[in-house]
């Protein structure tokens, strides 16, 4: 009897011991432990926040695609996908679907088994076009004998987002130039477009450039004469934002306090778009999550040791009070990232462009900086006003990265050329210093085609 008791007692304690680790390690960020795997480049940073995924423990599918949607469904209505749900939900597609179930992301996309995942966090054979593509060969002569496990690479198909390749695009551009005549880079009409944006607080302020006399006082700041110079030049100064509109924050509680450090949150009374942008983007996605900011020694590439600790936030790269684009746009990226295609990038092209244009050598926009391509300009609907803004996601374009081709290479270079230079991987390292020594057949392909209807068309008369 008494062996029974101790029996007893050892598996209670047991007990005890196993749901205090759990309940432990359940309230803090050690739940790696729980983890069934390792997450895909793409969401390891916010794996802590299981319910970002998971908003019901035992939802299903379902879930897991309202969960998908929710985070991507923006991006790919952006990119008109081409291989939309409603593609397969369609009667007569039932049978492509017993072959591959597209109607839901986590069919392709499937975390937490990092053994059978390849890039972009895609877990099926190279060669899954065949499923539904079997027969491209009849209605395509130019793909006979290619393999389809080339389908995704390299500027030809890529399942969601095909603009830069649809074969009418390809065949107006068929002859573009290496570089586009006068070409630059769209120009941020922010500032100019303040007084037409509806929504704009003008009362909080006042579009009225700020005096040394009229700026607030500088509470808590040890170096009072530097902040004022620095502050006076900027556009914010400019457009009448004093101290006070940043880092005066209202508490829970009604309480306005003053805050040091103001959080994206000031930001987003008048940066919206921009905001979203991040927190959408690797550099914010953490924040959106209820997590601790990201700092750069969780990426999964390399970065500087001496960046290792420094957290993210919009002031990490706009350097609070003069808030310069120009140190964001390339110093900021550079002190963090050190992989090879950003180290090389002050010996390229790109950048005596880019130095060209701060110089004052050459005229603006024409210069390519880090955010040129990263974090490139776009235009945005502010009620009835159309502003050019910066895509601070820098996620939207750069997997894959032939969402470029677009937005970004073509407003300096042929079609042709940026198709090729996206391809090669050699040249991406050294970051664009060369040329292309890749070559895509797509824009041949066209060629071959539009030549073989035209004389179709001459025997048929």
């Amino acid at each position: 009897m008494n062996s029974i008791k101790k029996l007893w007692l050892l598996w209670l304690v047991v007990s005890i011991l196993v749901v205090t680790y759990l309940t432990y390690n359940i309230g803090t960020d050690e739940k790696q432990a729980f983890l069934p795997g390792k997450a895909t480049h793409g969401h390891h940073q916010i794996e802590m926040s299981c319910a970002s995924c998971h908003a019901e423990p035992f939802g299903g599918a379902d879930v897991i695609q309202g969960a998908c949607i929710n985070c991507h469904g923006a991006d790919l209505k952006e990119a008109r996908d081409s291989h939309p749900k409603s593609k397969f939900t369609n009667p007569r597609n039932a049978s492509r679907v017993k072959v591959l179930d597209a109607r839901e992301c986590i069919t392709c996309h499937t975390e937490h088994k990092h053994e059978i995942t390849q890039s972009m966090g895609v877990t099926l054979p190279d060669d899954f076009c065949f499923k539904c593509h079997a027969d491209i060969e009849d209605d395509r002569p130019s793909h006979k004998g290619i393999d389809f496990k080339t389908c995704a690479t390299g500027g030809c198909h890529n399942y969601h987002d095909n603009r830069a390749l649809y074969e009418d695009f390809l065949a107006k551009h068929l002859n573009d130039d290496v570089m586009i005549e006068n070409g630059q880079n769209p120009s941020r009409s922010l500032a100019n477009d303040l007084v037409l944006m509806s929504n704009y607080p003008v009362k909080r302020y006042p579009l009225k450039a700020i005096t040394e006399n009229s700026i607030d006082p500088l509470i808590s700041v040890s170096d009072k004469k530097n902040v004022k110079k620095d502050w006076l030049i900027t556009s914010h100064s400019k457009a009448g934002v004093n101290c006070s509109a940043c880092h005066n924050e209202k508490q829970n509680n009604g309480k306005i306090v003053w805050s040091n450090k103001p959080s994206y949150e000031t930001c987003r009374s008048c940066h919206s778009f921009e905001v979203e942008g991040f927190l959408s983007g690797k550099h914010g996605m953490r924040l959106k999550e209820g997590l601790g900011a990201m700092t750069p020694e969780m990426a999964r590439q390399p970065m500087r040791k001496d960046a290792h600790g420094k957290q993210l936030s919009c002031g990490s790269c706009h350097t609070a009070h003069n808030f310069d684009v120009r140190d964001a746009a390339v110093e900021a990226c550079l002190n963090c990232h050190n992989d090879k295609h950003s180290r090389a990038y002050k010996k390229s092209p790109h950048f005596n462009t880019w130095h060209a244009e701060i110089t004052g050598k050459s005229m603006a926009n024409t210069g390519v900086s880090c955010a040129t391509c990263h974090m490139p300009r776009k235009e945005v609907k502010n009620g009835d006003v159309s502003i050019t803004l910066a895509e601070h996601n820098q996620n939207m374009n750069l997997r894959p990265n032939e969402k470029m081709v677009r937005e970004v290479c073509m407003n300096c270079h042929g079609l042709g050329f940026s198709i090729d230079a996206l391809a090669d991987k050699k040249l991406i390292e050294g970051n664009f210093s060369g040329v292309p020594s890749v070559h895509i057949e797509s824009l041949n392909m066209v060629t071959k085609r539009l030549s073989n209807s035209k004389k179709l068309k001459e025997e048929d008369r």
